[in-house]
């Protein structure tokens, strides 16, 4: 996959790049990214980019000739529909799912807005897609893109080092993991739970789903309204809202 991620601020992606999963995804050649400073698409000699908003009003608002610009620069060989993405607190709410979606493409374009927002054209006729990673609003896209792109690279093949961890995240099976436990088995009276040491893989996988079921239940109640649940499931969940739940 390659991600271009127009940013006006390129230095604030050098630490996200060169650590952890994410540099180890670029270096297998499996992640390829581009950071583009739309600000060098601007055609006047001050590099403008926003500008005050028609009607009046506080704050300054992107400017949609140099985005249009560095998109369509970009684009300018590529046949294939790709998704043009603007990070804003406007934009559908990002989710395990919409992370999978994003995953099935093998180019993804990341706009990082600033100011006040952008000029609507560039919502109507240049993104396909608008994500917002919370009801909170932030000093740019930067953080936001970082984020897709973390959940996004995660989930292609080669990148973990085992393939059903990802399978097994929290919201990948439409609920919150189970708990998890390592060395020690006895830490300061704590101990793990018996099931986990006994060796017995279908008990394990029962304990597991109901300590997950139980989790969602008591954390994310709303997740269990879309969850895909068995009947063993739904007769687990009634326990627990009668109190008797193992």
């Amino acid at each position: 996959m390659h991600f271009d991620v127009l940013t006006l601020f390129p230095e604030m992606f050098t630490g996200f790049l060169s650590s952890s999963i994410v540099k180890k995804a670029h270096e297998k050649g499996i992640v390829s990214t581009s950071l583009v400073n739309f600000r060098e698409f601007s055609t006047d000699k001050h590099r403008t980019v926003d500008d005050t908003p028609y009607g009046g009003g506080g704050g300054m608002v992107l400017k949609p000739e140099p985005l249009f610009r560095a998109v369509e620069h970009l684009l300018q060989d590529e046949p294939e529909h790709t998704p043009i993405i603007l990070m804003t607190p406007q934009g559908d709410r990002f989710s395990q799912k919409k992370a999978e979606a994003l995953a099935e493409h093998r180019r993804l374009i990341l706009i990082c807005g600033h100011y006040e927002g952008y000029d609507e054209r560039i919502r109507q006729h240049l993104a396909t897609d608008e994500i917002s990673i919370g009801d909170f609003v932030l000093t740019g896209g930067e953080l936001p893109a970082m984020v897709v792109m973390d959940s996004v690279i995660r989930l292609l093949p080669g990148v973990l080092g085992n393939e059903s961890s990802a399978k097994d995240d929290s919201f990948s099976t439409g609920l919150l993991e189970y708990p998890q436990y390592t060395r020690p088995a006895d830490f300061r009276g704590w101990k793990v739970p018996d099931v986990l040491l006994s060796g017995h893989h279908q008990n394990i996988e029962r304990w597991r789903r109901q300590e997950a079921l139980r989790r969602t239940w008591e954390r994310r109640p709303d997740l269990l309204r879309t969850a895909r649940l068995t009947e063993e499931d739904r007769a687990f969940l009634r326990k627990l809202e009668e109190g008797s739940g193992e």
